[in-house]
């Protein structure tokens, strides 16, 4: 059951009184709080964070957050860090007792225990690895410098216990025009550097430099012969292979990414690479059809292949298995890795200690393994329930909003509500564990316990190749803090570990978990009816079930919302790409919305009291600020603003809330503050 995030959309005290007035939402009668306090005091909103110098209507993330962002320092081992990574540090913590207990038990091998046990320890035990050297690398390294074929070449990529770096990768996943089977997906890969702006783009020329030189270090450390003139070659390769490579804006259009063809045609495609050795030695010989996602780019990519000389294909695999395993080589190899990948293109001084990278490296191995044991001692069961019923209040106010939405057609809110009906929730925890049988795992063997998980996962996958879809599988661990929507699916998860403050505490004000989880939970449905999420049905098949009016509609409203995200620059010289981030936009405006509808649902003819000043609307939107309190290292932020389909922090706040009319009324925003929006200008889609 491989855990792949591909095809999903993924959602990351002093108690004086307010200087603003109560504009909306709630009785202006000041009430004490009763019942037990909320884990971040009084009410479940730090307002000690706040900077209430900022006037709201200006920069609402900073009037929320400003105290915060000017104080608090990023850790050295962060290259960011905000709510998010609390609770990261927090399941980290708890992670640490389960992965440490296991490995001091005498456990039964083949049991979880001993396999986390082991895992853990052997990539703690850096002197081991140190006294190896790279004798456990070598016969791979000499194997790989050995290849004189272009079919062995292929081969070697389709070789999962090598790393798969290739100009083509694929995948496993549903058939998204027939969702009760899966196929093998076939895309674009095979880059070092993060994107393939950083191999074209002038303003990246210093990480292209340092990139290269890492190539050579990489190769001189292992002893390779001519690392300067090999890491020149790799590097004019890996730019024939960006030149050729989609922008990320344009892999997210799942009407272009859906090209079905017969694995019989492939050759005649896309000629030059060897697609029958490649699809033996992986293990999808035998099916008739995949998907090939980025279809020139593909025909590209297999022409280069083969215009390629082998002795560069050899020194390029080289390459990325010492930099895919590099932590668990010897020592020089995991610096240089983390000096260019961790510092460079990061900005994070400081490598994380060696037992937090072995937490990190043991959940990505066998995180389900990992996350039954901190559901058991972390999780209690009432929250599951509480969070059902936040998730039927949101699709409640879905229902009602599709009501009065006076741009779709009855006949389009018709296919929206059955879609919105068929929506699944996860919740918390998978029915269903993987046992993670067969998986081989010694404690004193780091290099061979990460190839065999390697192998493990590849199998895993393939072997889903013509056997019934497995509905209860999940895409996250429970020890995530995150969550995400599956197109292919339908379905919206909320792992165990994002459900705490400041997104979820039972003990809370309800303003403050509507605006916290509860816009999560909105953010979710709402990508099943975003730009691209909205090309599925309820079944999670990709047609086409909107009116053409309808269609065109939509398409304005999101144009909007994108033209106003386009003119956000993080960094000068550097704006957002609304073509890249319009999903998750359209998820954060959509899941606010809803949050919002879904609160007042929650407070019925009640009001909502004022608690230490603030109202219950202006309670709901200071926690939909306070859950993106983050602060960022340049070179993390430049990295994110060309890779990352999620805006900022700060964008994501203020960019939000300046659409919605109720921040207006609850802060009192007026046409001279510098967030305001004219009427008319406002964005409102769901």
């Amino acid at each position: 059951m491989t855990k792949t995030l591909r095809w999903l959309t993924i959602f990351a005290v002093a108690c004086g009184g307010s200087s603003t007035p109560v504009e909306n939402g709630g009785s202006d009668r000041e009430v004490a709080r009763t019942g037990p306090p909320a884990e971040i005091a009084p009410w479940g909103f730090a307002m000690a964070d706040m900077d209430r110098s900022v006037d709201p209507g200006d920069n609402f993330y900073e009037y929320a957050n400003g105290t915060w962002l000017q104080n608090f320092e990023i850790p050295s081992d962060f290259s960011n860090y905000g709510a998010f990574t609390v609770l990261f540090e927090e399941a980290e913590e708890a992670v640490k007792t389960i992965v440490e207990e296991a490995r001091q038990t005498e456990a039964e091998e083949g049991s979880h225990a001993q396999r986390i046990g082991d895992y853990y320890g052997a990539y703690l035990d850096t002197d081991h690895i140190e006294e190896l050297g790279l004798a456990a690398a070598q016969p791979d390294l000499d194997a790989l410098g050995a290849l004189s074929s272009h079919d062995e070449v292929a081969r070697a990529m389709a070789n999962p216990e090598l790393g798969m770096a290739a100009p083509v990768g694929f995948w496993v996943d549903l058939d998204a025009k027939n969702t009760e089977r899966y196929i093998v997906q076939l895309t674009q890969s095979g880059l070092g550097l993060p994107d393939r702006d950083y191999y074209l783009e002038e303003q990246f020329a210093d990480e292209r430099t340092a990139y290269q030189a890492y190539a050579k270090q990489m190769l001189e450390l292992a002893g390779i012969e001519d690392a300067e003139g090999k890491a020149a070659a790799i590097f004019a390769l890996e730019t024939a292979i960006a030149e050729a490579h989609w922008p990320r804006a344009k892999r997210r259009d799942r009407d272009l990414t859906y090209n079905l063809v017969e694995q019989s045609t492939l050759t005649e495609l896309a000629p030059g690479f060897p697609w029958g050795v490649y699809a033996e030695q992986a293990g999808f010989a035998g099916e008739a059809d995949l998907n090939v996602r980025e279809k020139d780019a593909i025909q590209k990519l297999a022409a280069l292949f083969r215009e390629t000389p082998v002795a560069t294909w050899q020194a390029y695999l080289q390459l990325h298995y010492l930099s895919g395993y590099a932590d668990v080589l010897p020592k020089a190899f995991d610096e240089a890795h983390f000096a260019f990948y961790g510092q460079t293109l990061s900005g994070t001084p400081e490598q994380r200690a060696r037992w937090k990278r072995g937490v990190a490296a043991t959940n990505d191995a066998l995180g389900e393994a990992v996350g039954r044991l901190y559901v058991e001692r972390h999780f209690p069961a009432e929250a599951k329930t509480q969070m059902e019923a936040l998730v039927e209040n949101v699709k409640r106010a879905f229902r009602e909003r599709l009501e009065t939405l006076d741009w779709m057609s009855d006949e389009t809110k018709a296919q929206a509500r059955a879609k919105l009906d068929a929506f699944r929730a996860k919740i918390a925890y998978p029915d269903v564990w993987e046992e993670y049988e067969g998986l081989v795992v010694r404690s004193d063997d780091a290099l061979g316990n990460a190839k065999r998980v390697a192998g493990w996962k590849h199998h895993d996958e393939v072997e889903k190749l013509g056997g019934p879809v497995d509905r209860n599988e999940w895409f996250m661990t429970p020890q995530t803090v995150n969550a995400y929507y599956s197109p292919l699916r339908n379905e919206i998860v909320f792992p165990a570990a994002i459900l705490q403050p400041p997104f979820f505490d039972p003990n809370a004000d309800p303003a403050v978990n509507y605006g916290g989880i509860g816009a999560v939970i909105g953010h979710e449905i709402g990508h099943g009816f975003d730009d691209q999420g909205r090309k599925s049905d309820g079944q999670g098949l990709l047609r086409d079930w909107w009116t053409a009016d309808d269609k065109t509609r939509f398409e304005s409203r999101a144009t909007r919302l994108g033209s106003q995200y386009g003119g956000y620059e993080p960094i000068a010289g550097m704006p957002l790409n609304p073509e890249l981030t319009m999903g998750e936009n359209i998820g954060d405006l959509g899941g606010l919305t809803l949050a919002y509808h879904a609160y007042h649902l929650a407070l019925g003819d009640e009001e909502a009291p004022v608690l230490n000043g603030f109202s219950g609307d202006q309670r709901f939107f200071l926690a939909w600020a306070q859950v993106w309190k983050r602060k960022y290292r340049e070179a993390e932020l430049r990295q994110r603003i060309v890779t990352d389909p999620h805006s900022p922090s700060e964008f994501r706040t203020n960019g939000i809330v300046r659409n919605m009319d109720a921040w207006y009324d609850a802060f009192g925003v007026e046409p001279d503050d510098a967030l305001y929006l004219a009427p008319g200008d406002r964005v409102a889609i769901w």
